[in-house]
């Protein structure tokens, strides 16, 4: 082989090994888990429930984790990302959740959800869904139960939630997912007892 092509050969393989350095991390992806437990509390097994909205922050109404570093400062995190939109998945998890904690399997959300004619619809609106590495996160929501049977009452509510999170083998965002999904299975439980106060009046 001449100087020439071996010249040429060590540069392409530092150039390969260059980038090959330069490669971007996997991205990894979270969900949220439905985690209420059935209690002790009055069910509503004939009755359906809609969930019709759930808006969200827009600092968070993205795929990216948005993580709090300070007060006024946050990380976006391009390489731990949402499976699914948020906001879609806040509902999901809250019809899961709600179906446990009323004993009913019918409870809906997304597009289906204008579809049925149910008994209560509830909407929620989140102010803070708030991730702080190595320490947890805050879930502030405002929500509404609405009966949609004629006369029926609205019942409104403010449901705010702290939930530590200890990082675990897989690091600390699937802590903070995991964390997330307890937050929520409260929300549940605080719209789940408006929905019982309503059906037994």
């Amino acid at each position: 082989m001449s100087k020439v092509h071996a010249a040429a050969g060590i540069a392409a393989l530092a150039v390969a090994v260059a980038l090959a350095g330069c490669a971007s991390p996997a991205s990894r992806f979270y969900v949220l888990a439905a985690t209420a437990v059935p209690d002790a509390a009055s069910s509503v097994p004939s009755e359906v429930v809609a969930i019709d909205s759930v808006a969200i922050p827009a600092a968070v109404d993205r795929p990216q984790f948005v993580v709090h570093l300070a007060s006024n400062r946050v990380l976006i995190d391009e390489f731990h990302r949402w499976a699914a939109p948020l906001s879609a998945s806040i509902a999901r998890t809250l019809a899961e959740d709600l179906a446990v904690l009323l004993g009913t399997s019918r409870v809906v959300s997304g597009p289906l959800a204008a579809s049925f004619d149910p008994a209560y619809r509830v909407s929620v609106d989140i102010q803070r869904f708030e991730s702080i590495r190595r320490q947890g996160v805050v879930l502030d929501a405002v929500w509404v139960v609405r009966r949609t049977a004629a006369g029926g009452a609205a019942t409104s509510g403010r449901s705010t939630l702290r939930e530590a999170a200890a990082a675990g083998e897989s690091g600390d965002y699937e802590a903070l997912a995991a964390a997330h999904s307890r937050a929520l299975a409260g929300l549940s439980r605080d719209i789940a007892a408006a929905i019982r106060a309503a059906a037994g009046r």
